[in-house]
């Protein structure tokens, strides 16, 4: 039988219905994946005039901005979401909704200012993070926790990662991209309130932090674990195959010192590859917490793209999830 679930994170709801996977036209097939080409790739270590002026960059072994012998290298996108803006433009802009008493502007806007970066992840043709070596993926997580801080100011700090043209991947050579919002988004403030009502009602208590103790009891849903991190396909699983790394003590800010989870996401991507045959495109973030908030546990979300959304999850924000996130688990662990 179908069942509904709720996240016990965000409140969003997920009907479970695994036989629908059995439809016509209801499995999934993953394309081969992108790669990137050394004469076209502007990421490539040595194809540094084919971007923006870099604004950060690791040199071990010295060298000029703008030049090879890097190992991560921050640019900005040069097509960004975000417009630049000094302290005191981005201060001048007014809430729309602010002017008027009880008569709010009906169609209110105002310029979206603050920070888009891309992080490349490596200087090699690595196409994805699993083609990078552990050690060089905790390289680039550290960069992405040190650009985080870089923009301490914005309200929100949003790191994500697009692998495969599916996701939404326009260059095959693995990137980061960082958004520094002025404002907090809706699905962070609503999981910012939850992880404080949850302290309120156990008198001190971390919402994530129990919830991962009982998963790890409950061993149903676990995927890995090692010393610093553990896996898992969350209890109301969005897509097939949807994971989150969390850390195995609770932290509130990615950015804070502390474990990456590095060698666990790599391994995690490895185990997702061979469940499939093929590593699928997907979508990754870091969700850390808002500027401000203090009860709050880091982790990291994965969403293969399996599957496509349709109007039942488009119209009312309901996702349908033909694979239980319990037999997801198993044949992730199956392929260990």
């Amino acid at each position: 039988m179908p069942e509904l679930r709720i996240d016990p994170l965000t409140g969003l709801r997920t009907i479970v219905a695994a036989d629908r996977g059995q439809r016509p036209g209801g499995g999934w097939r993953i394309p081969a994946p992108a790669r990137p080409d050394p004469e076209s790739d502007p990421f490539l270590e040595g194809h540094e005039d084919r971007t923006p002026p870099e604004v950060f960059a690791l040199r071990p072994n010295g060298g000029s901005p703008d030049g090879p012998g890097w190992t991560v290298r921050v640019v900005p996108n040069l097509y960004p979401s975000l417009a630049s803006a000094d302290d005191g433009e981005a201060g001048a802009v007014r809430d729309p909704l602010a002017s008027g008493r009880g008569e709010p502007d009906l169609f209110p806007s105002k310029p979206a200012v603050g920070a888009n970066e891309v992080i490349v992840n490596g200087p090699g043709a690595a196409g994805s993070l699993l083609d990078l070596e552990p050690a060089q993926v905790e390289i680039a997580m550290e960069v992405w926790r040190e650009r985080i801080r870089a923009h301490d100011g914005s309200a929100y700090v949003h790191v994500s990662l697009n692998e495969g043209p599916e996701a939404g991947a326009s260059l095959p050579h693995t990137h980061a991209q960082l958004y520094a919002l002025p404002f907090v988004p809706a699905a962070i403030a609503r999981e910012r309130e939850r992880f404080t009502a949850y302290w309120d009602r156990t008198q001190g208590r971390n919402l994530l932090e129990d919830l991962l103790q009982e998963e790890v009891r409950r061993r149903e849903r676990v995927v890995a674990i090692d010393a610093e991190a553990v896996t898992l396909c969350p209890f109301a699983s969005r897509v097939p195959f949807q994971l989150q790394v969390i850390p195995r003590r609770a932290r509130a800010r990615f950015e804070d010192d502390g474990p990456l989870a590095a060698g666990l996401l790599h391994r995690t991507l490895g185990l997702l590859r061979t469940a499939l045959g093929e590593l699928p495109p997907f979508n990754l973030w870091v969700r850390t917490a808002p500027r401000g908030a203090e009860h709050f546990c880091w982790r990291i979300d994965l969403l293969p793209r399996l599957t496509q959304l349709a109007g039942l999850e488009m119209g009312t924000g309901v996702n349908l999830n033909v694979l239980a996130p319990e037999r997801a688990a198993e044949v992730l662990r199956e392929s260990a």
